[in-house]
């Protein structure tokens, strides 16, 4: 067994849930799940979908091996062996459907939806939250940061403070994913091709006998790669005085120094002096680069402030999320077989937020042909069939029937992708730079007010009249 075998990276009750299953028989019924979160991360107006490749890995991967075995033997639940044979024999052999990576997406929409047999769905419920809910989270969190810096670099410099070497290489791509330019990690740039990006730390300075020997040093091993970190001792008096000798010296070899960092400090102050200087030395084309426990508020205040930074490296902030420890999506059962037939369920619960919604869904993007903006988000039921667009559409308020919009012209996007048929990958996975180009153009179909960081306006997902009528409904079987 290896760290990357991820067959038991689930929750023992999926375990118990699928013997439960195997006992009485039923484990042969088809099953449909739906992934989807309850409530934006960060007081943020969207998120970006994340983690679909990592799902599709581990659902390809799925074996029973005699490790495996042998470890469920040892628990005391005393699984019979014609059951562990039936492990053993284990494929994926459903449907899974699910939104593009790099896709906005809003609460209460389906993000996958597996349809499957029971015994398959239960298991492989914990690993693709595990997956989405921490690369979606991080994907948001990047985009907001995004937004604030602009066409400024940004730097992934977050592999030290990562909680594991997992959230280290997969953060990093979902980084990518919402628009950062570059990683420190090199097992992500060697995985997924992300570039990557490093200067020195403060221990090669104090390694040598004076700073300027130690930039002069590093200098003359990485002539063409020459970012110099300038706040060791004192960063003005001292280390951008010594960075500008340095990239004198470079000018005289017909090179050029590509950057001084600050990483302490008034970053506001220091940035602004520091260009000053390096301006006035001849040296304007070398960037500045910023770090110290950067994110987006202090991104923009930095910004509001005058800072002269071109570059910013983030790592602890977002690679941990800071803010928003989870994003909270869940897994919920939306059907059942029943003689043959899909049976719509619903979860009724004294939080009217976790009431799901009963019934297989699709969903699609309203997009008024007009403006080329997103109007709303709409969840019809698959029995509906898709979308015809050559009638208004009503979008109304489930709470507030009397809040409504009536759209005349739109295109209706389906958001959800057909990944596995039959157990079989039928979905060709885009490159991690076809996966950015494609986020940012998810980015022009909304307003600037559904994407600004603070106050944003909020984004409608609705459900269709069928699929409200059907929640409403079992909602009032249940209660009586």
């Amino acid at each position: 067994m290896t760290n990357e075998h991820l067959t038991l990276h689930t929750d023992k009750y999926q375990i118990n849930m699928m013997y439960a299953h195997w006992v009485q028989g039923t484990h042969d019924e088809q099953a449909v799940f739906e992934v989807f979160f309850r409530k934006l991360p960060f007081g943020n107006g969207y998120a970006v979908f994340a983690g679909l490749e990592r799902v599709v890995g581990y659902i390809r991967n799925i074996r029973f091996g005699d490790e495996e075995i042998a470890f469920l033997r040892t628990q005391e639940e005393g699984y019979a062996e014609a059951f562990l044979d039936a492990l053993r024999a284990f494929r994926f052999t459903g449907r899974l459907d699910a939104v593009p990576e790099g896709t906005i997406v809003f609460p209460n929409e389906p993000l996958l939806r597996v349809t499957a047999r029971i015994f398959e769905a239960q298991l492989i419920e914990t690993a693709i939250l595990n997956f989405v809910n921490y690369q979606t989270l991080i994907a948001t969190k990047a985009s907001r940061i995004k937004q604030v810096a602009g066409e400024d670099g940004l730097l992934e410099f977050g592999t030290r403070r990562a909680q594991e070497a997992d959230a280290a290489v997969w953060g990093a791509r979902a980084a990518y994913i919402a628009g950062f330019h570059a990683t420190s990690n090199l097992r992500a740039g060697m995985l997924f091709g992300i570039p990557t990006k490093g200067t020195h730390a403060h221990a090669w300075v104090q390694g040598h006998d004076s700073e300027e020997e130690a930039f002069r040093q590093y200098a003359e091993v990485l002539p063409d790669q020459v970012t110099l970190l300038v706040d060791t001792y004192d960063t003005l008096r001292s280390g951008v005085p010594n960075a500008i000798r340095v990239g004198k010296l470079l000018e005289k070899q017909g090179k050029r120094m590509n950057g001084i960092r600050l990483d302490s400090g008034d970053l506001a102050y220091l940035s602004q002096e520091a260009r000053r200087m390096l301006d006035e030395a001849g040296l304007p084309y070398v960037g500045i680069v910023a770090s110290n426990d950067l994110d987006e508020d202090l991104i923009f205040s930095l910004k509001a402030q005058g800072a002269k930074i071109d570059v910013w490296g983030v790592g602890t902030q977002l690679i941990t999320s800071a803010g928003q420890p989870s994003l909270g999506g869940v897994y919920k059962l939306a059907a059942r077989e029943k003689d043959g037939e899909f049976v719509p369920v619903i979860k009724i619960s004294g939080n009217p937020e976790k009431v799901t919604t009963p019934g297989r869904k699709d969903v699609y993007r309203i997009v008024n042909r007009e403006t080329g903006i997103a109007e709303g988000d709409y969840v019809t039921l698959v029995e509906e069939g898709p979308m015809l667009t050559e009638e208004p559409l009503r979008l109304f308020d489930p709470v507030h029937h009397y809040i409504q919009k009536v759209i005349q012209r739109y295109d209706a996007v389906p958001l959800l992708a057909e990944i596995f048929a039959d157990g079989e990958l039928v979905y060709e996975l885009p490159s991690l730079d076809d996966i950015r180009r494609y986020h940012r153009e998810q980015l022009k179909l909304f307003w600037p007010q559904v994407l600004r960081k603070m106050n944003p306006a909020e984004y409608r997902v609705n459900l269709s009249e069928t699929a409200w009528e059907l929640k409403m409904a079992l909602i009032e079987k249940y209660r009586t």
